[in-house]
Formats: C-alpha cells, structure tokens, sequence
C-alpha cells in the first residue's frame, strides 16, 4: 500500500472535474489525503469532520451485464468543510449532486487507486452542506459483488448475485465512507428482473412482487460493512413471526430442517446477555462460492450450504452469527485492529449458547476442537499477528482475520470467567452490551472498562495486558477436554498401530458428531499410511462423504501422505465449495507438497474454477499460489 502523505486544498488548486473518468486517465499528480485529517487507517474518509447520517440507496440490478447502477444519496452532518470525502474502489462515478431536493451538480475527482484502500472520492460542497447524492455504476473489479452463473445455483435455471462487504469492500459497490467506527441507517429501493426476490440486511420481503421494486428500511445504525444485499430466485420458510430461511426452491427443505433451532437459539442468548435489538432474525442460504461460513448482516445472516450436513451438527455456525447480534452489530470494533472485539466475544458468547441449548458435553466438544484450529494458526503465524490488538496500517485488515481474534479472544474471555466466576462474568457481559448498544469500541477502552466495572470491583488481578498486547497464549490460558473426544484419538491410535477397529459394534460414520471424526483425523499421523486411508475410505468414506469439515480435513491429510485416491473427489470439492475455510488449507497443503506435481495441479484447478469462488476466496488462493 502507498503512504499516504498530505492533502493539496482541492478548492485552491482547481483539480475537481465532472467527467473524472476521462480525464483521470492523463491525470500524473493526485490529490491525496492528510494524515490528521483521518481517523482510520483503512478509510480515507474525514468522517471525524463530516459525515453520513443516513444513507438512501436506489438500485438497479441488471443481470445482462453484470452491473449495478445506483445512486447513493447520503444526508450528512457538516461540521463546516468544503470538501467531503467517501471511500470507492473500482466504481464508475457518473455524477455528484448536492441538495436534497433541488439538486446541483459539483465537481468532483477520485483520487489515486490503491490496490487494497481503491480511491478517495473528494467532493466540492459548501461548508453547510448536508445532502451529497453520488451516481455510479459497478464494474467487473467490484469486488464485493459475487455475480453467479445458474451452473453455479442449486437450481441451475437462473444467476445469483450477492454481496460480501467486510471488511472494506463495501466501498466496491457503494460509495462510502467506509469505516466501521462510523454507524449509519439505511433505506433502498431496489429493481430487479421479475424472476428474482432482492433481501438485504434490513427489513425484507418473503416473496415476489409484481412490481419488481422492493423497499428496504433499516432504522437501527450500523456500520457499513454490514450493508448487504443479495438477489435470486428464493423462497422463504417462517419458523415464527420473528425468524425464518431464505433458500432456493431445491435447498428449502433442507434449511427448513438443518435450522429449525433457530427461536431456541434467540431466546438462549436473550436469557444470557439481554433482549434481541433487531426486530427479526432470519438466515439465508447463498451458493456455495459465499466464501465464509456466515456473515452476520444484521436481521439477516448471509450462510454457506455446507452448513447443511443433515444431522445439525455445523448448527454453531448459525449460533456464532446470531451471538453478532450482540458482539459485532451492537458493539462494534473502532478499526480492524480491534477485530477480537468482534470475533472473541462471539465465539464466547455462540459456546455459551451451545451450551444453554445442547449442554456442556456438547459445548466443550466444540471448544476443544476450536482450540485445535487455533494451537495450528499459532504455529504458522508471524508473532506480531498472534497478538489480540493489531497493528495493521498498511496491511489488508483481512490478514488480522485469524483464529487469534476468534479463539485466541475467546480464550481471553474463558480464561477470565475462570477468574471472576460465571455470575459475575455474565453480570459483566450484561451491563457491557446494554453501555455500549449502537457504539463502537477500542482494546484500549475495553481494558479501561474491563479494570474499572470486573477486575476492581472484585479486589481482582488479572494479567489483561499480557493477553491483550503479547504473542502467543499466556500461560493461564483455560484449556477445556472433552471426554468423547479423548476416545475419538484413542480410537485413531489403535487403528493405527494395527486393531481391527470395524469388528462388532460395526464402527458407522453417522454414529459419531462432525467434530469427533475431525479430532479422529487429526489424530492419524503424518504422513499416514495410503493403504490404512484407503481402508478408511472403504468403511467410512470419508472422501466422498458429503460433509465439507470431514471432506476438507480428510483432503489435507491425503496430500501430505501422497494417497492420490481422493484426487477425483477433490477435485470436485474445489470445483463446487468456495468457501475460504476449506480452500485455504487445501492449496496450502497443495503449495507446499515436495511433489512438484501437486503444485501444477493445484495451479490448473484453480484457473479452471476460480470464476466459482468469491473475490475474497480467490484472492488468497491466487497469493497462496503465487508465494509459494
């Protein structure tokens, strides 16, 4: 990323222009953006001078050439300046206008392009301006939007779009001031052909209208990352009049099955840590190139089809992003670097839900396997990122998106419940959401909270800047064990030293949890006996099993032990799934493989299907593939 130096007073100097994009081709010398003048190193925006209170979004959808044309009115408080600043990358600015009624045109210019931050969009106003209506168009490097083909839907008759904006591609598709220390409400109008039914992260249609034009309304403020839209042709199953799944005809079903915890899931959190502020809570199920598990736009949580297994047993996922409600959508992180705010917390609070519903057996099973993932990402990482509070200036604050800020956090909070007791801990948690509902909050003014409203109060010490500011995990780091698990490895060890593990009690995959044959696969050594996996895969078919944690760990371990059997089932896998939780960890096994081959391999797999995976996805795997 390039420094950002200073900004040149674009009134003085007369570099504004309307038609930006002609001229911004001969362009040699830009205007750049001061440092004081900005308030997060991952926006350029001068927010802290002037900025959204609303934002009113009109939108046209248009699948013939992949675009959306939009106009994003923003009603702003001015705190008296003339320039104002927003966030875009990769946008056609078409036009800016000021006022809300009578609107006049202004000049305007984008700055110059960074390959992670786009562009400032700096913009002539009068120092009382409140009404900044910015025209624009996506385009193909809007990399927030996922346009999908209707091979890649489950119905396979019509495309799909959906967007993904955390963590600072939102600005790709709107443009924004876009800085997660900055909360806005939001209404859109949306148009779209009349196959298809448009859900955003705000109030939403349960089905099609004969208009075509949908309006969406979110009064709650919440910052723009969580701005979220997606279009297809979906259907809609009602669990009650406050929750209920989007799918595709072909996947409804399924959903309707795979979540119907999800009203037992609101009122476990509603017990634990106060009331649901949202209003509704309803879950969406997007293709497989979505390239998270989930995404926790507020009332309407974005989720991967692999969370689909049909036993309920990926469910936790669902209960992370429904936890969001509280950490993450209501108490926000001040920037990137305090992401753990987001993520800990959650893990935290999804564990505690797990285990108000499904009990502590349960809950501890997920925690140990959690701190597997995280005791793997320890062993790789470089140490500065293995820290709670980041240092990511000049860096994508997707490279702080580890399981440090997920389980690392978590732990932090484990280990302090520990410390206090649980009725104090929740008593905490309680008062913590409730001060702090519809804000956003640094490391720093979490410790300061922390120390004055727990630790002092109850004549406690607690080592919070170890955990908080250090590497690695502090030696008082709570370390939960699982029962089950335990016969899940010794299960693994006798396998391998050579026992018949399939004599009576037949040994059947479906007698055992996701997570359990996970902590049997970590277990095997590496490498492993081909001709022991092929026995495996005979009894237990784990290469074509169906489930995607299974299918993904299995895939690993057959690439570090050269068991070429799977390669045809794998290969659909990365063909079909693109979620990153899965993709990463199979290229990295393919990059680093001794066997040359293995790399060219992986290198014509994904030029092959990178157009199924998401921005996000396919950006990692093209430096995976490229660094190794």
């Amino acid at each position: 990323m390039k420094n950002i130096l200073g900004f040149i007073l674009l009134t003085l100097t007369g570099l504004f222009f309307t038609n930006c994009q002609e001229e911004q081709k001969n362009e040699v010398h830009y205007p750049v953006v001061k440092e004081e003048d900005r308030k997060d190193d991952h926006s350029y925006s001068n927010f802290h001078k002037v900025y959204t209170k609303h934002l009113k979004l009109e939108l046209d959808v248009n699948f013939d050439n992949n675009s959306i044309y939009g106009v994003a009115r923003h009603e702003m408080v001015n705190k008296g300046v003339d320039t104002i600043i927003f966030d875009v990358k990769n946008l056609e600015i078409q036009k800016v206008t000021l006022g809300k009624n009578k609107e006049k045109s202004t000049d305007f210019i984008v700055g110059e392009y960074d390959s992670i931050l786009g562009s400032p969009l700096m913009v002539k106003a009068s120092k009382n301006e409140t009404h900044v209506n910015i025209y624009y168009k996506t385009t193909e490097k809007s990399e927030a939007i996922d346009w999908l083909n209707p091979e890649q839907t489950s119905g396979k008759k019509l495309p799909f779009m959906f967007t993904q904006g955390q963590a600072i591609l939102t600005r790709s598709w709107i443009p924004i001031q876009d800085s997660p220390s900055l909360r806005i409400t939001y209404s859109a109008d949306v148009k779209v052909p009349k196959e298809f039914l448009p859900i955003m992260s705000a109030t939403n249609p349960t089905e099609k209208n004969r208009e075509s034009t949908y309006h969406f309304e979110m009064k709650q403020a919440i910052p723009c990352y969580l701005i979220a839209l997606a279009v297809g042709d979906l259907e809609y199953h009602a669990y009650s009049d406050t929750t209920g799944v989007y799918a595709e005809k072909e996947l409804i079903k399924e959903a309707t099955y795979e979540f119907e915890d999800l009203p037992k899931m609101i009122s476990a959190a509603e017990k634990l840590y106060g009331k649901y502020q949202w209003e509704k809570y309803d879950v969406v199920i997007l293709p497989y190139s979505f390239p998270f598990g989930g995404m926790e736009n507020p009332r309407l949580t974005f989720a991967n089809p692999t969370l689909i297994a049909g036993d309920r047993s990926l469910v936790s996922v669902i209960a992370h992003e429904l936890a969001h409600s509280w950490s993450g959508n209501l108490v926000t992180n001040r920037s990137w670097d305090d992401f753990w705010l987001n993520e800990g917390f959650t893990v935290y609070f999804e564990n505690r839900i797990m285990e108000e519903l499904y009990g502590k057996e349960v809950a501890d099973i997920l925690t140990q396997i959690e701190f597997q993932e995280l005791q793997k990402t320890l062993e790789t990482i470089d140490q500065e990122d293995s820290k709670l509070k980041l240092n990511l200036i000049n860096r994508n604050p997707d490279d702080g998106m580890t399981d440090v800020a997920y389980i690392k956090g978590a732990s932090f909070l484990r280990t302090l419940e520990q410390k206090v007791g649980r009725p104090n801990m929740d008593d905490f948690l309680r008062n913590y959401f409730r001060e702090h509902a519809f804000k956003t909050i640094s490391t720093e003014e979490f410790e300061a909270y922390l120390t004055k409203k727990l630790l002092k109060p109850n004549g406690l010490k607690f080592n919070t800047k170890e955990w908080l500011y250090s590497p690695g995990l502090p030696k008082n780091c709570v370390i939960v064990q699982s029962e089950r698990l335990q016969k899940m490895e010794n299960l693994a060890d006798k396998f391998v030293s050579g026992k018949n593990i399939f004599r009576k009690p037949i040994l059947k995959r479906q007698d055992y949890t996701t997570q359990e044959w996970l902590t049997f696969i970590r277990r095997l050594p590496v490498p492993m006996d081909a001709k022991k996996m092929k026995v495996l895969d005979e009894k237990l078919n784990f290469k074509g099993c169906g489930n995607s944690e299974i299918m993904a760990e299995w895939y690993v371990l057959a690439i570090n032990s050269t068991y070429i059997d799977v390669r045809p089932d794998m290969q659909k896998f990365l063909k079909k799934v693109g979620r990153r939780k899965y993709l990463m960890p199979i290229y990295n096994a393919l990059a680093k493989s001794p066997n040359t081959y293995d790399m060219v391999w992986a290198r014509t797999i994904f030029e092959k299907y990178q157009s199924n995976y998401h921005s996000i996805s396919r950006n990692t795997i093209a430096e995976i593939l490229t660094t190794k």
